[in-house]
């Protein structure tokens, strides 16, 4: 088990390494001084486990080898001062008691003021609160790995109380992230929001159906833990008690005996006011399918029988039809790019993070590495110019990375 919530201090030889030098020479031509420190973050990459960590579900992610770098320096002023070495972030400036973030518009500079507001409390698990500024109802997975990762292992992730246990993963395999060039950002749409809340409605349904207290109940993963019974039972209750169609805001309320208003000021987020219709049938089965997944994942790591990599792949894929079908947070893109990476050789391909956009995770043996990157670039990436300009930093192998870290110059 893991508790570690504050990234570790380490020295670095920034005159050893043309990346620090590179930064450490734009930070004193933009500002005139040599920075006081630099912070590691690196990327992170879901395995399986996905729109489940805000429903109470461990997961399984593990860190990147590719990370992000910054330079920082305290200033004598109450003002931040924010640059990005990449030309497209402009420079950004601000008063720390005119801090202002416009959760209709995120801006790169947001994702600096979420973490301010949040600085002075515990890290790892006030930083998915601080999250919740730019107005995404997350769950904590990618601060949680971003902080407690360590080199050579994914980790299965808990939460409350936010544990991080080492799940090895099996030898003859590599994990490659593609990039779908399709974006999505889940703090401009109502989507993400809108699981967040079928979710709670569902578990909120559910509750008062079975005469417990469904007022406190937020969470299906709380409601399974209140009932005592396995993920197995709990898919069975779905299938009786909830119906395939859409649930009107109508019935929603008629189903918990409130009122609309009731509805909008209790439970519904801000940006889900809008929403006339919840599928609760499917966003609960799948939340509970995936939570039985991920344990299953966990169990063949641990084991490790002779087909893991099969076993494991399965799993994955099944994860991917589960996002697509029963929570629709795929897209077009994504599809197509899982099906490109399975018939290129990879034993397990799905979509991972938020979806709608962004990237795919592929479990691909050693050997075949190759002959799955050429395949993956000429079919995906080669045959439309768009992908194709982007392809050096769309397509990538990679291990368990380190989590994040502040560097002194040694």
């Amino acid at each position: 088990m893991a508790d570690r919530a504050t990234p570790p201090q380490q020295s670095v030889q920034v005159s050893e390494s043309e990346r620090f030098m590179k930064l450490k020479d734009a930070f004193i031509s933009k500002y005139g001084l040599p920075p006081a420190f630099y912070a590691r973050a690196p990327g992170r990459v879901n395995l399986i486990g996905e729109h489940i960590d805000y429903c109470g579900y461990a997961v399984l992610p593990m860190a990147l080898e590719q990370d992000i770098l910054a330079a920082v320096t305290p200033t004598q002023t109450k003002i931040i001062q924010l640059a990005n070495t990449n030309p497209v972030y402009l420079d950004f400036n601000v008063h720390i008691n005119k801090i202002h973030i416009d959760t209709a518009k995120p801006l790169w500079q947001y994702y600096f003021l979420c973490g301010f507001k949040g600085i002075q409390v515990e890290l790892a698990e006030i930083c998915a609160k601080c999250e919740h500024y730019i107005g995404t109802e997350g769950g904590g997975m990618d601060q949680s790995i971003s902080f407690l990762a360590e080199k050579g292992t994914a980790k299965l992730i808990e939460f409350n109380p936010l544990r991080a246990t080492k799940v090895k993963l099996p030898s003859g395999a590599v994990f490659v992230i593609a990039n779908s060039c399709k974006e999505m950002n889940k703090a401009a749409t109502a989507h993400f929001n809108t699981r967040v809340m079928e979710c709670r409605l569902a578990a909120k349904i559910l509750a008062k159906a079975k005469g417990l207290e469904w007022q406190k109940l937020l969470k299906l993963g709380d409601l399974h833990t209140e009932l005592g019974v396995s993920l197995e039972t709990m898919l069975s209750t779905v299938e009786q008690m909830l119906h395939p169609e859409p649930y009107s805001r109508e019935e929603v309320c008629q189903r918990l005996g409130i009122s609309q208003g009731e509805l909008f000021s209790s439970i519904l987020s801000q940006n889900t006011h809008n929403v006339t219709s919840f599928k609760l049938y499917q966003r609960a089965k799948h939340v509970y399918s995936e939570a039985g997944r991920v344990l299953q994942f966990k169990k063949v790591c641990d084991e490790t029988p002779a087909n893991a990599l099969q076993l494991l792949g399965e799993l994955m894929n099944q994860s991917h039809v589960s996002c697509r079908d029963m929570y629709e947070c795929s897209c077009p893109e994504l599809d197509q790019l899982v099906d490109i990476c399975m018939q290129s050789g990879a034993v397990g391909s799905r979509l991972t993070g938020a979806g709608w956009g962004g990237c795919t995770v592929s479990m691909v043996p050693t050997d075949k590495l190759d002959s799955f990157l050429a395949k993956v670039q000429e079919v995906y990436y080669k045959a439309d110019a768009q992908r194709a300009a982007m392809q050096t930093q769309s397509l990538f192998a990679t291990q368990p990375g380190g989590g994040a870290a502040v560097y002194h110059e040694a």
